[in-house]
């Protein structure tokens, strides 16, 4: 998995509630030298510094206990893991793209308490099928790093003759996450107006009068501008490298890789550019989606890719880039073949990187879709926001409850004019409309709505709790952009 590991503060903790899941404080976790099968995996959450633009950073980790960071799992296994936390703060993780009972999820307070300093707590529960996932702290220790890899491998993908090459992708800034929001509380954007509810709904035509959503800060008049980028950041980081210093990842002349990509990012949406190497994309989120031919590959918070990749004979040295939206600055890593020539790469590209519409979308089909059935609850949610202010909300989310074996849609139109990528928790959905028009599309647990967008979502009630269902924006999640999917009876 190569160098990574990863992320700070946001929320309160409350009393841990039992399910099916074990979730036991331990007073003190000893990892034998040679592990039983009975023995959880130890993951620790701890300090470590990076060099940045010469400058050294303190950031967290989330390694095992030989330093890797991350975890690596088969798929339809046991996800049995003892979490220990060596900082000086309260925290717990997210295994976001699993769906763990509710107990095990990760998010402060709902419901579990937060891990304490010195504290191990153990999670037991089926990890489920294969697929690109990850796992991040749900506070805004999210901005300091505190994030890694959760890559779960199907028997299929270890008999292929395919090297997995992992890239996490990050916004780095040498100001605290609390500081950062303090700005964008503090600082509204020159000309930008607040967009109430009669505003918004003047606007919802609009989604229908725009292909793809393929905006490019434009504006109509009497309303505000399209906000890309709210946050300029001191580094975009792969593998906690910036492109000044990447990362060189040696592959074999003619060989094949898989690239596991995963936006780790708390405010910045990238297109992934493959450049000379021709790519199939074969998977969203963790789940297999018919192959999609490019070499340039939208991904926003939250959201994962799987790449795959042809080397040609000759070998060489190829960047693969992750482009800012909206703007010049890049990250990336180079894989490269032995007694490559590799250069050097301008941080700052020639071009602005794309902005993020649902072209791709559109246009992915799933390997297994969710099967047909009649839907039984149908909901409708808005994205609203308040750029002077800087807050955001969901309106329409008291009404997400929901009963167990039900068949659910969930309407959600973006009337705020900034992107949001919205996660839901617990489940995976499927991509059943965008813009009103029916699709068969992918099957995901994060989706993008660009502003003035509107997206269906189709999913099975089939994990009782109460699940977040949130703008993985952290700071639009952390000043009010999340939702609840609450079950009837969660017990």
């Amino acid at each position: 998995m190569k160098r990574r590991e990863f992320l700070n503060d946001l929320m309160v903790g409350a009393a841990l509630l039992g399910t099916s899941t074990i979730l036991t404080p331990m007073r003190a976790f000893a990892q034998p030298a040679t592990p039983k099968a009975s023995a959880p995996r130890a993951l620790s959450v701890g300090y470590r510094t990076i060099d940045v633009k010469g400058r050294s950073a303190r950031v967290f980790g989330l390694v095992q206990m030989d330093g890797r960071p991350g975890l690596a799992l088969d798929a339809g296994s046991e996800f049995d893991v003892a979490l220990s936390s060596a900082i000086d703060e309260p925290t717990l993780i997210h295994w976001h793209g699993l769906t763990p009972p509710w107990a095990a999820d990760g998010v402060p307070a709902n419901p579990a308490a937060l891990v304490r300093p010195s504290e191990t707590r153990r999670y037991t529960f089926p990890v489920g099928a294969g697929g690109t996932h990850w796992m991040h702290a749900h506070t805004l220790q999210e901005q300091n790093l505190l994030a890694a890899p959760l890559i779960v491998r199907t028997a299929d993908d270890l008999k292929r003759d395919e090297q997995d090459v992992i890239v996490l992708l990050h916004d780095f800034s040498f100001l605290s996450a609390e500081e950062l929001l303090a700005k964008l509380k503090g600082n509204a954007a020159p000309g930008v107006m607040p967009m109430d509810h009669g505003s918004m709904n003047g606007m919802a035509g609009m989604q229908h009068m725009m292909p793809g959503n393929g905006m490019t800060g434009m504006a109509m008049p009497g309303m505000a501008a399209m906000d890309i980028n709210d946050i300029d950041y001191d580094a975009y980081l792969a593998n906690d490298r910036a492109l000044d210093d990447p990362e060189i990842v040696r592959v074999d002349k003619g060989g094949r890789v898989r690239l596991r990509i995963i936006n780790g990012a708390t405010a910045t949406a990238f297109t992934i550019d493959t450049g000379r190497l021709s790519a199939e994309l074969v998977a969203v989120d963790g789940q297999n989606v018919e192959a999609v031919a490019g070499t340039t590959f939208p991904v926003a918070m939250g959201q994962r890719l799987d790449i795959r990749l042809n080397l040609p004979k000759e070998g060489g040295a190829f960047p693969v880039l992750a482009l800012r939206e909206g703007a010049f600055q890049r990250t990336g890593i180079v894989l490269a073949t032995a007694a490559a020539d590799v250069r050097r790469i301008p941080v700052a590209g020639e071009a602005e990187g794309p902005v993020l519409g649902l072209d791709l979308e559109q246009r992915l089909r799933p390997v297994r879709p969710l099967a047909a059935r009649p839907v039984d609850q149908r909901f409708e949610l808005s994205l609203t926001g308040d750029m002077a202010a800087y807050t955001w909300g969901v309106d329409g989310a008291d009404g997400l409850i929901v009963k167990r074996g039900q068949r659910i849609e969930v309407t959600i139109r973006n009337m705020s004019m900034m992107a949001h990528p919205m996660h839901l928790h617990g489940h995976h959905f499927q991509v059943v409309g965008i813009n009103g028009a029916p699709v068969v599309g992918a099957v995901r647990d994060t989706v993008m709505l660009p502003p003035m967008a509107s997206v269906v979502l189709a999913f099975d009630a089939d994990n009782p709790g109460r699940w977040p269902l949130h703008c993985h924006h952290l700071y639009h999640m952390a000043t009010g952009m999340m939702a609840y999917v609450t079950y009837h009876s969660i017990g």
